[in-house]
């Protein structure tokens, strides 16, 4: 008896796989999609960060400065504390710039699906910040020891942007520097339409080699 056929894995990214797919160059390229094609037939994959991003947010929502976020270095497993020791000062400090507390509080975003191509890559912010004088903010968190490149900057905001109505209605898209505390918003200069033709390049060669590593 023929054993069936494996169903074919079609290519997919999250915003985070996508905009570090593209600060790649040349080999590593390949090497970065392969490994999300592993993982996603593995159904692999572990957030170290949940519990920092939660306690960020029951900052926000209940007006406590910072106090979650320092308490849950306390909670969190030994193995991710050094971790969160690490990500908390920025954070806080974030956290900070926004103003009185009281006057920030927690929005409800949503999860997009933008159609690059023929490329499907998850929208998917952290949470939503909605300010005292009515200006919404979607954000989306970087956590890794090197800040975002201008690139990932670049085609995270842009692609936040381009959903943006159904994310969070009249937000504006900004990803935050966790562990520097800095936040980056689309810059005044930016060219959409060629940001639109740069990623859409990007996406047919990220198919590509999804469908060369099968």
């Amino acid at each position: 008896m023929t054993a069936p056929a494996s169903t074919p894995l079609t290519p997919y990214a999250t915003l985070l796989g996508f905009t570090r797919y593209v600060d790649r160059n040349g080999p590593t390229k390949a090497t970065f999609v392969g490994g999300l094609r592993k993982q996603r037939a593995s159904r692999s994959g572990f957030n170290p960060h949940g519990q920092f991003v939660k306690a960020l947010k029951a900052d926000i929502a209940f007006h406590t400065g910072g106090t979650h976020l320092t308490g849950v270095v306390d909670v969190v497993k030994p193995r991710w504390r050094p971790l969160y020791q690490a990500l908390v000062p920025g954070a806080t400090a974030w956290l900070h710039s926004l103003g009185e507390p009281s006057a920030v509080d927690l929005a409800q975003t949503r999860d997009a699906l933008a159609m690059l191509g023929d490329l499907p890559v998850k929208i998917n912010p952290h949470f939503g910040v909605r300010h005292a004088d009515g200006r919404a903010e979607a954000v989306r968190l970087h956590f890794d020891e090197t800040p975002p490149s201008a690139e990932s900057v670049l085609a995270t905001l842009h692609l936040m942007t381009r959903h943006m109505d159904a994310v969070l209605p009249h937000a504006e898209p900004v990803l935050v520097d966790v562990r520097r505390g800095q936040a980056h918003h689309m810059p005044a200069d930016a060219k959409p339409e060629q940001i639109e033709r740069w990623l859409a390049g990007e996406a047919a060669a990220f198919r590509a080699i999804w469908s060369t590593a099968a």
